[in-house]
């Protein structure tokens, strides 16, 4: 073992988390095609949540459109019908979060 690696696991810390099995292991499958272990992943959660200060996407609740008034709910089809308009496909929306996940 090198130098280096012996100096890197003397500086690491476990975190121990209990997940649904479906959740790791789907998330894990995905991970190996990218060649990212999951305490890589983790390593990169942590370090974006320090980054940013929070953490790297929106935490709130989903949109109930039962609570919505009518103004509310009249803008968010707005928004839908915009998008559509917009001739926004699933492909580009895919390529577009990708892309912002880089940033």
């Amino acid at each position: 073992m090198s130098e280096g690696m012996v100096k890197l696991m003397a500086n690491t810390s476990p975190v121990y988390a209990r997940i649904d099995k479906n959740l790791k292991d789907s998330a894990e499958r995905i991970l190996s095609q990218l060649g990212i272990s999951p305490s890589s992943a983790i390593q990169m959660l942590y370090s974006q949540i320090i980054l940013r200060n929070g953490m790297p996407f929106d935490v709130r609740l989903p949109l109930e459109l039962d609570n919505l008034t009518e103004e509310e709910f009249d803008r968010e089809l707005k928004k839908g019908i915009d998008s559509l308009k917009d001739g926004i496909s699933a492909q580009e929306v895919e390529k577009r979060i990708k892309k912002l996940s880089k940033k």
